[in-house]
Parts: structure tokens; sequence; C-alpha cells
């Protein structure tokens, strides 16, 4: 018996870092997936394949003692055959590039955690969800849950500390062109970079967060209206933001520009520090957005919104 299920990435549109000290961020998932495939096996062994390696290993063995970015599906596998005299093969593909900020670990963790599950018994997207985060503090012990959730449900969301996460009802036809920087960082490092920022400038900072604040209000309405100009020009504001906190270099800035030039607007998205950036587009300008990254020797490609979320099948 096999069960399949695909989720898809994510792309963080407005807010980052600011969403830690209680500035809401706009999220969106992206119609670029993670399918994982599970299956019942008579060996009572948990055997996972992947395109960064694999992982083969019997229950009940300690998560803290597991050195593998796949110790999320033997969470989730572990945990779900307990009451079972069964073992579990899984098997995952990504179109989504790794350790970039595209949400590929949120992604593998929802689609880890319904098709895993499901192999057992028919659990509820929530059920799903909840699985999900947990299996995903494994490797982010902090998570907020905000990428689980977009990876699960689809489409564009908002997303604050205290409040947890709305779905936005608008589905706007833009198209983002990504980016990547291929520079590694380290999220940990630049989450504590921002921190001491905020230390050693709190009146700058907390004048940042209000600004922040405001810009994604703003959005929130203009995303309404499809508003796709007033968006871009928001988009650049935002950059102008995460460049005063310091997750920029010269590279990203180079990148920024290069999507200003023929796009409604660039920023970073994620962490920052490296990793991707990418430009608000439409069908008029987005071929040449493509285009001018490439002739700059860039890795780029073009997604839409997902509104589809988590699939099963």
């Amino acid at each position: 018996m096999k069960s399949k299920a695909s989720a898809p990435g994510k792309v963080i549109l407005f807010g980052e870092h600011f969403v830690v000290y209680g500035v809401k961020a706009i999220l969106c998932a992206i119609d670029k997936r993670i399918t994982v495939t599970a299956e019942k096996t008579k060996e009572r062994k948990i055997s996972i394949k992947s395109n960064i390696g694999k992982l083969e290993l019997e229950p009940n063995k300690l998560i803290s003692e597991i050195n593998s970015p796949l110790k999320p599906f033997y969470y989730l596998a572990n945990k779900i055959i307990k009451n079972y005299e069964t073992g579990i093969k899984i098997t995952v593909e990504s179109d989504i590039p790794l350790g970039v900020g595209l949400g590929s670990s949120s992604a593998c963790c929802v689609a880890g955690a319904a098709a895993i599950s499901r192999l057992f018994s028919n659990t509820t997207k929530e059920e799903i969800l909840k699985l999900a985060i947990e299996a995903e503090k494994t490797i982010f012990e902090n998570t907020s849950g905000a990428d689980c959730t977009v990876c699960t449900y689809g489409g564009i969301m908002e997303y604050d500390k205290k409040d947890g996460f709305t779905t936005i009802k608008s589905k706007p036809n833009f198209h983002l062109v990504i980016a990547n920087s291929n520079i590694e960082h380290s999220t940990e490092t630049i989450v504590a970079g921002v921190r001491e920022f905020k230390e050693n400038n709190e009146e700058e900072f907390s004048r940042l967060c209000k600004e922040e604040s405001k810009l994604v209000e703003d959005v929130l309405n203009e995303l309404k209206k499809n508003n796709i100009i007033e968006i871009g020009k928001k988009v650049i504001q935002n950059q102008e933001y995460l460049e005063k906190i310091g997750i920029s270099n010269n590279k990203l800035k180079e990148m920024v520009k290069i999507g200003h030039s023929e796009s409604f607007g660039a920023k970073i998205t994620g962490a920052g520090g490296g990793g991707c950036i990418f430009a608000l587009t439409d069908d008029s300008n987005l071929d040449n957005t493509i285009k001018r990254f490439k002739n700059n020797n860039y890795d780029c490609f073009s997604v839409k919104i997902d509104f589809k979320g988590l699939d099963t099948f």
C-alpha cells in the first residue's frame, strides 16, 4: 500500500525579521513542490531516500542522536508507526531549491506528515499541520509554524506572533521571479545580527518596526485592489528597511538593482545574507526580468502563487 502527498514551497513577501518583534508578515505559497511517497514494508525499518541522501534506521532511536537533514521524516515515521507492526519506506522528490529560504524543509514536513499519516488513517489538514510543525522543530527548534501553515493551506496569508495566521482572500495574478545568490548563509547567525542591531539602535529599530507595520497594512489594502504598481513600491520600501538592519550585502544589492531595472520592485526574501531575492512582475515584464538576470549570470526562475496547498493522491 502506498500513500502520496505534495506540498508547495513558500516566499516571504513582506515582514521578515520584523515579525520576530511583533510586526505582521505576509507569506505566500509558490507553485514549486515537494512530493513524498510513503509505503508500508514488512521489514521493521524506517528507510528514507531523497536527492540530498539516504537514511535507514530501526524505529525508536533518539531524535537528538540523528545527525541528518532527513530526521523530520524519521520523527514522523517513528511517531506514526509505533502502534503498528510494520516498517516504512519514504521517497522524497523536490522542485524547490534547498536551503535558500523557499520553504523546502516546511514543504517536506507537510508532505511527509500527510503521506505517512494517511497510510494509517484519514488525517485532517489540521492534524497534518500539527504533525508537520512538530517535525520541523527537530531542525528549527524555534519555528513559528508560519511556513508549515502556508505550505498546508496555500494562497497568501498574514502572520503575527500574537494572533497566528489569517488567510488573505485576494487572488492576485502576479509572477515572482526568484533569483538565487548561491551564497550559503546561517539563518541563526543573521537573526543574532538583527538582534544585536536592535540592542545597539533601540530608537531606530523601534521606528523601523512602526514603519514596517504601516507598510504591511498598506500592502494588505493594495492586495484587495490587485494594484501591482503600488505593491511594487512597497517591495522597494521594504528592501530599504532590510538593508538598514544589516541583512544585505553587495551581491544581494546588485541583484536587487537588476530586479528593479525591469520589474515593479525587488527585495530579499527570507533571512538574507545570501539565499534568494524576488522581483515582482506580471505578463508585461516577466520575460525581460528573467532575461536581465540570466544575462548577468544569475540562476532564476518564475513562480506564481499556489492556491491549492497540500495535495494528497
